[in-house]
């Protein structure tokens, strides 16, 4: 997930993927360069969001946001990542939703 400071939480998929973008490819390759890289990178964002105040919903839109721009804009570096890439394109809005609120529930163990 983009860095998320307390005013900086991505509204919109412009937001999200102006976060993303700025990150730098180094630290993005660090972070997809393994999945349990990748979900720990996540929990990290998921609690530093818990702690600003936002509920599972919000984390959950915001994991979607997220997951939507890797999806176009990122290619996978691990079988874990393929799958969920694959799932995600299969996916109606309602079940890529459903697919957000259980990688927040993932990290959040």
């Amino acid at each position: 997930m983009a860095d998320l400071n307390r005013n900086e939480i991505p509204e919109t998929q412009g937001q999200v993927e102006e976060k993303v973008q700025s990150m730098g490819q180094d630290k993005k390759e660090d972070i997809l360069a393994s999945f349990d890289t990748f979900k720990n990178y996540l929990g990290e964002k998921v609690e530093k969001g818990e702690k600003l105040g936002m509920n599972e919903e919000q984390l959950a839109k915001t994991a979607q946001k997220v997951a939507d721009y890797l999806a176009a804009h990122e290619e996978p570096r691990n079988r874990e990542e393929k799958l969920l890439q694959e799932l995600w394109k299969v996916g109606d809005k309602d079940q890529q939703h459903q697919l957000a609120h259980l990688l927040v529930r993932l990290v959040q163990q």
